[in-house]
């Protein structure tokens, strides 16, 4: 990451990715099954839906994903 680069957040604790080394509460292997929490782009805690054919996560700023 450069200087001009944007930070990227952790979509699952919001805290600053610093390339590669994994956050304390983001090592476990269930981590990955569940869906973000926070923005990447902007570490804000986003609006999860849980449904049975998957899920939705809106950010307030940067919109909605799904899977």
């Amino acid at each position: 990451m450069t200087l001009s680069d944007p930070p990227v957040y952790c979509v699952h604790c919001g805290q600053i990715e610093d390339g590669g080394a994994a956050h304390p509460g983001c090592v476990n292997p269930r981590t990955a099954l569940e869906p973000p929490r926070f923005c990447a782009r902007c570490a804000r805690r986003m609006i999860v839906q849980i449904t049975p054919a998957g899920w939705t996560a809106r950010c307030s700023r940067h919109g909605e994903l799904s899977g």
